[in-house]
Order: structure tokens, then sequence, then C-alpha cells
């Protein structure tokens, strides 16, 4: 079973995994995986048919195939029978929408051999680029699970690779995960903290500052639903109230004008609620998926800057790949994407910001209720035992804006953290291949 995205994985990577960089990396077995690095990145680019253009050395010699054999062939010639249909659905789903990708994937190379990639594909124009690095998380372990349970599905019940692509989705709300994108993006920063582990570099900080904004923005979504919670049980009070007048005043008095000055200040309230907090796009829900969308960015830049910095290396061993070309391609998107990086961060900045004006806001009109409540004592002193029924009001009405208060503070308190961390991530260092 997956983890939610909840849930930090503080993984031991398996004595197996821990290769050094490059060690035997052209010694292959005659069956089983085919090795390779955990420093080393495959990259590859193709048409829009899928057809590869180029390529680097490390994709060339751990799929064993000649360049010849290569270029100008399908990149389905690497497709490896024991990964699930839907998965490349969700690949092609998200790359005609423009948007890039990133998954485990299975691929067999020539001589039989298999190996995992976690492969991000990016559009470009009329062509895809894909950079894959070397899976060694405790997630990975578990993705494998689930493709094997996803595979046995397709092939028992001849899903659909739409089908299939729905059922995984499904499977991943289950685990908590509430789209594709989430998922994807906490899989590769998990991925790149633990590729980090294993090569003894020290975790990336921009991971690190979105992690934590992640956390924030997780906690800000459960602390939401409680005030959305606790404001749905007070919405009694206003008809109470209105009953009560118009049992007690049917002419009309005091108690009248103090159950529509509530009335009114709960629709206030409950506007408020429309805007800032109810619904997937509202101010508090769209925080977070800026954060994973960001985090997702910013991870893929990192790895193709290690792709550019490689295919300078590997200039001898890349056949008749005009480098020069590829890397200008690699450091365009990678200024494009940095770009938008740093305008989502930007954005990140300015919805922390709005929950903390939201907060004030709201904690205003919360304070309104200070005079009704002192009202009701009034009433209810001056009504004597027929204003008995004022005093559960007054219990509920304080009650309610001491917990509303409390939830806002604490609100507020973390839209300020999640600033604080965005802040961070401009002045960050861009991080070493």
């Amino acid at each position: 079973m997956l983890d939610s995205p909840k849930t930090r994985h503080s993984a031991k990577i398996p004595q197996a995994q821990k290769a050094m960089p490059g060690r035997n990396a052209n010694e292959r077995p005659s069956t089983g995986e085919a090795p390779f690095a955990a420093d080393e990145v495959f990259y590859s680019r193709t048409d829009n048919r899928g057809v590869i253009l180029a390529g680097n050395y490390f994709f060339q010699r751990t799929a064993h195939f000649e360049w010849s054999e290569l270029i100008g062939a399908p990149h389905k010639l690497i497709r490896h029978p024991d990964m699930p249909k839907g998965i490349y659905w969700l690949f092609w789903d998200a790359l005609k929408s423009g948007k890039p990708i990133g998954a485990y994937v299975k691929n067999k190379a020539k001589d039989g051999l298999y190996y995992w990639v976690f492969a991000c594909v990016i559009p470009n124009g009329d062509e895809f680029l894909s950079a894959r690095i070397k899976p060694t998380s405790d997630l990975f372990a578990k993705v494998k699970d689930e493709y094997a349970t996803l595979l046995e599905g397709e092939n028992a019940e001849g899903l659909t690779p739409e089908k299939s692509g729905k059922q995984f989705l499904a499977r991943l709300n289950e685990l908590g995960y509430a789209d594709y994108g989430q998922f994807e993006s906490a899989a590769l920063a998990e991925e790149l903290l633990s590729r980090n582990r294993v090569l003894d570099i020290p975790p990336d900080e921009r991971i690190l500052n979105y992690r934590s904004m992640l956390e924030l923005s997780q906690k800000l979504k459960l602390a939401t639903e409680s005030l959305v919670s606790e404001f749905e049980s007070v919405q009694i009070i206003p008809n109470n109230m209105r009953v009560m007048a118009s049992r007690l005043e049917p002419t009309g008095g005091p108690l009248t004008t103090l159950s529509t000055n509530y009335g009114a200040m709960s629709t206030e309230i409950s506007d408020w609620f429309e805007r800032n907090v109810v619904g997937e796009h509202s101010t508090f829900s769209t925080i977070a998926d800026s954060v994973n969308g960001s985090m997702f960015n910013e991870a893929l830049v990192g790895i193709l800057r290690q792709c550019d910095k490689q295919l300078n290396v590997e200039s001898s061993k890349t056949g008749n790949i005009d480098i020069e070309g590829e890397n200008a391609i690699l450091r365009r998107i990678v200024r494009e994407y940095g770009e938008t990086s740093r305008s989502n961060t930007d954005l990140i900045i300015d919805e922390a910001g709005r929950i903390q004006y939201a907060c004030k806001t709201m904690a205003r009109h919360v304070l309104g209720l200070s005079t009704t409540r002192v009202m009701c004592k009034i009433e209810s002193a001056r009504m004597g035992l027929s204003g008995e029924g004022l005093s559960d009001i007054i219990v509920q009405l304080g009650r309610f804006q001491e917990k509303i208060g409390d939830q806002l503070d604490a609100i507020a308190k973390m839209g300020e953290e999640i600033q604080t961390f965005a802040h961070k991530m401009l002045n960050v260092p861009d991080a070493k291949p």
C-alpha cells in the first residue's frame, strides 16, 4: 500500500541499491536487472509520434541497443510487458494537454534485461523530452505492487487503457492523493531525496522547503475543514433566535432586532466562506495545488540541468547526436520551467497573504458577534424566566466565538509560515548537479 502525501518516507535504502556511481555499469548479467548507477540520468527526445530523435549514452548503454537501432525507432521499442497500459494512457492524456508528467516505468533492454526508471516527460513544441532517474525510495517498492495489481486487473477484466488509467487514479484517491499531479509531485520529490541519500549528497534545500510548505498546506486543509464544520454546527442559532423572537415578541422588539442583526452577520460570514473556504477553487484549496506544481517544476529543472551536464561529459559516446543542439534545447526548457517555478512561488506568496487577510476579515465578523452576545445577556436578564432560552444561545455564541477565533489564528499562522518558506525559495541558490 502506498503512503499518503501526509507521510514522510524516511527510508533506509537497501544495501544492494547503494552502488557507487558508475560501478559495474558496463557489466551485464545474463538475466534480471540491467545495471545503471544512481547518479546517471537518462535523456531522450522524440517526435510527437514517439519516434526517437536523440538520446544520451546512459540511455543507449542501459537499453543495450546500438545507436543505429535507437535513432528513428519508436520509443515503445523498450516497453516492458509488465507495464500496465493504463499508465501510458495517463502519460498521453497529460502530454496531449501540454502538461509534463512523471511516472514510474519498467523498461526492457535489447538483451531481455529490465530496468526501472522514474521518467519525466516534457512537451517541447511538436516533440517530447524525457529525463529518467533510478528510483530508490520506499514509495517505489509500493508502486511496483500497485502496478502488478493493476496489470492483473487489465488482463483478467480486459480493461481498456483509459479504464485502467482511471482505475489507478481512483486507487490514488483511496491512498490520500487528491489527483495524479499531487502523486507525481510527491513521488519525484521522494525519489530525489532518496537519490541524494544514496549518493551521500546533502538534500536539496528547495525540495525540503516545498515539502514543508506542502505539509503546512495539508494542515491548512484540515484546519479549514474543521472551521467549516464548526461554522455549520452554529447555523442553528439564528433560526432559534427567530423562533424565540416570534414567540415572545409577535409585534417586534429588541429580541427581534437582535435576531435580524445576527442573521445579517451570519450571512456575511457565509459569503466569506463561499469566497475563501468552500469549493475546490477557493483561496484555501488552491494553495496546495500551487505548492505541488511548483515542487514538481523545481525538481524537473534540477534533473534537466544534470542531463545538460552529462551530455557534455558523454560527447564521445553519443554517436552522431548533435550535443550542442541538445544542450540548447535543454537550457531553453530549464529557463522556461525555472521562470514558471519562480512565478508559482510568487503566486504562493500572494495566496498565503490572501489567507492571512481573509482570516483577519473573518475575525472582525466574529468579533461583531460579541455585541450580539452582550445584548442577549441584557435581554435575558430583562425577560426573567421567559428569557431562559436565551441563556443557551449565549453559551453557544461564546463557545463558537472562542473556537472560531482560535482556529482563525492557527490558519493565519500557517499562511504566514507558508509565506516565509516561499520567500526563502527565492533566495536559495540553484542546486548543483
